[in-house]
C-alpha cells in the first residue's frame, strides 16, 4: 500500500492510495523525501507553501466557491475576513466543520468561537483548522538486512498541517467601515521527522454603500515563515541515502502575500425571497499560477457566489471557481475546465446547518465530496420564524 501524491496550482495536497506490492522504495520514502526534500527548493522559489490554507472552511463559502470575502458576517469571518466579525449580534458565536477527502483518506477540520466586546464596538475570535492524513504505514524498515520481509517492522504516523488564528475586528463610524486583522500561527508536523513553525499576519477591510457590499483583505501580509527541522535518525538517513534519496537539510519556506477582493449586491425579490450575488478574486504574487489571469510575477483567479434565500430562513447556494486551463494528451484538444459548488443552508433560532457539495482536487478527477458546517449562537435575539 503507498500513498500517491499530486500537485495541483490550486491545491497543496492530493493524496490517493493505490495498490501496488512492498517495494523496496517504500512509502516513506516516497512521501518524507518527496514531500519534504523539496522544501530546500522552496526557500528560493517560494510557491504554493501553505496551500492548505487556501482549500476554505464553512459549508456556506464552500457552495459559493469561496465567493465571501464582502459578505461575510459570522464567526468564520476570522478566516475570510477578519472584519465581518463585527455583525456578530449573539454573547458567543461558534463554529465547527469537518470534511473528508479522497475517500476519507484525508480529514479537514476547523472550530471557533467569536466573542463581541460591546462596550469597545469590536470583537474578538479564535480559530483552529487542521487538515491531516493519518495511519500512515511507516514500511521503512520493511525489508530486513537478510532481505525477508517483516510486517512486525510497519508502524504508522501522521502528516498534518494545523493553523492557529487570533482575530480582532472594529466598527468605524465613517461609512460604516470595518476593519480586522489576524495573528496567525501554523504548525506543520510528519511524524516525528519533521516539523515546521510559521508565524503571520492577516488584515481585512469591509464597507457597504446601499445595497452593495465591498471587502478586501491581504492574507501573510508581511509574508509568513515557516522554518522547518528535521530529525532523521542516523539509521533511517542510511536508509534514505542507499536508496538514492536525499535527506532533506533545515530549511525555510515562504508564503507571499495574497490579496483577496469582493464585491456583493443584495437584492430583494419580495417581501419573503432575497439573493445575494458575489464576485471575488484572489491575487497571488508567488508566480505565474494556472489560472484565468496570470502575468509574472502576479496571477488573478476570480470566482462567482450567489446564495437565494427565503425568509432568511432556508439558504440555496451555488458557485463558481477553479478556473484553470486544462493541457491534455495528444487526443484532446487544449481547453479551459471550471468548477461547479452547490449548497443549501438552513437556520433555526440560534442554529445555522449548511451544506456544500464540493470538490478540492482536480478537475479530471471525480474528487466531489459532502460537507456540512454547523454555527450555533448563545444568547442571540432569535428571529420568529413561520413557514407558510
Amino acid at each position: 500500500m503507498t500513498l500517491k501524491r499530486q500537485f495541483s496550482t490550486k491545491n497543496s495536497l492530493n493524496f490517493r492510495l493505490i495498490r501496488k506490492p512492498f517495494m523496496k522504495n517504500s512509502l516513506f520514502i516516497f512521501l518524507v523525501s518527496a514531500m519534504l526534500g523539496n522544501l530546500n527548493a522552496q526557500t528560493t522559489a517560494p510557491k504554493y507553501s501553505n496551500e492548505f490554507l487556501s482549500i476554505g472552511i464553512s459549508a456556506r463559502a464552500l457552495g459559493m466557491s469561496n465567493s465571501v470575502v464582502a459578505s461575510v458576517n459570522d464567526v468564520t469571518a476570522g478566516y475570510w475576513n477578519p472584519a465581518g466579525l463585527t455583525f456578530i449580534e449573539s454573547d458567543i458565536q461558534i463554529g465547527v466543520m469537518h470534511a473528508e477527502y479522497f475517500a476519507g483518506i484525508a480529514k479537514y477540520d476547523y472550530g471557533s468561537i467569536a466573542v463581541p466586546l460591546p462596550e469597545k464596538n469590536a470583537t474578538i475570535a479564535l480559530s483552529l483548522i487542521r487538515f491531516g492524513v493519518d495511519d500512515i504505514p511507516n514500511t521503512l524498515f520493511l525489508i530486513e538486512p537478510d532481505g525477508s520481509i517483516n510486517y512486525d517492522n510497519i508502524t504508522a504516523f501522521s502528516v498534518a498541517d494545523y493553523a492557529f488564528l487570533g482575530s480582532y475586528a472594529t466598527k468605524l463610524k465613517w461609512q460604516n467601515l470595518r476593519l480586522g486583522g489576524n495573528i496567525k500561527v501554523v504548525h506543520r508536523q510528519a511524524g516525528s521527522f519533521a516539523t515546521a513553525w510559521g508565524f503571520g499576519l492577516d488584515a481585512g477591510a469591509q464597507m457597504d454603500v446601499n445595497n452593495w457590499k465591498f471587502g478586501a483583505v491581504v492574507k501573510d501580509i508581511t509574508s509568513t515563515f515557516n522554518a522547518w527541522s528535521f530529525s532523521f535518525t542516523e539509521e533511517e538517513k542510511a536508509v534514505l541515502l542507499a536508496t538514492g534519496n536525499v535527506v532533506p537539510d533545515n530549511s525555510l519556506e515562504i508564503t507571499t502575500p495574497k490579496l483577496i477582493i469582493g464585491a456583493a449586491y443584495d437584492f430583494t425579490l419580495s417581501e419573503n425571497f432575497g439573493l445575494l450575488a458575489e464576485i471575488n478574486a484572489d491575487i497571488t504574487s508567488d508566480g505565474r499560477r494556472n489560472v484565468l489571469v496570470s502575468a509574472e510575477p502576479f496571477s488573478v483567479d476570480p470566482h462567482i457566489g450567489v446564495e437565494a434565500d427565503y425568509k432568511e430562513f432556508i439558504y440555496l447556494r451555488a458557485g463558481l471557481g477553479n478556473v484553470q486551463r486544462y493541457i491534455p494528451d495528444d487526443l484532446y484538444e487544449e481547453a479551459w475546465t471550471m468548477q461547479p459548488n452547490i449548497g443549501l443552508g438552513i437556520e433555526i433560532g440560534p442554529v445555522q446547518l449548511d451544506y456544500a457539495y464540493t470538490n478540492i482536487g482536480k478537475q479530471a478527477e471525480v474528487l466531489y465530496s459532502h460537507v456540512f458546517s454547523l454555527l450555533f449562537n448563545i444568547n442571540k435575539t432569535v428571529k420568529p420564524t413561520t413557514v407558510q
